[in-house]
């Protein structure tokens, strides 16, 4: 988890920190809708290369905003679920759809 004091003073700043990356909002979008296997989640992920996604699914645990459970099996099973920490960027995701389809509404894109 990053040490507080290298966090940046503002809150927007930090939200950006953590969010602030296209394939960190769709990889939250992907794990609200519920547990994922990696597979699950590339598959959500159009375009995502497999090193990109394992790096920010490192990051994203790093950082305490998911959970990666592994299973004793062979072959190995992974999940990735968002932790509660996680969850509380519903929100901030609700509102990012909210605005796009507002925005695409007044240009008459749909």
């Amino acid at each position: 988890m990053l040490k507080r004091f290298n966090l940046p003073e503002c809150p927007v700043e930090t939200t950006l920190l953590m969010m602030g990356d296209r394939w960190k909002v769709l990889i939250v979008r992907e794990l609200l809708t519920g547990t994922k296997r990696f597979g699950q989640l590339r598959k959500g992920l159009t375009g995502i290369s497999q090193k990109v996604l394992t790096d920010h699914l490192r990051i994203m645990e790093e950082n305490g905003l998911i959970n990666r459970k592994v299973y004793a099996e062979v072959p190995p099973r992974v999940e990735y679920s968002l932790t509660e920490l996680g969850q509380s960027l519903k929100p901030i995701h609700d509102a990012m759809w909210k605005w796009g389809k507002q925005y695409k509404e007044k240009l008459n894109f749909e």
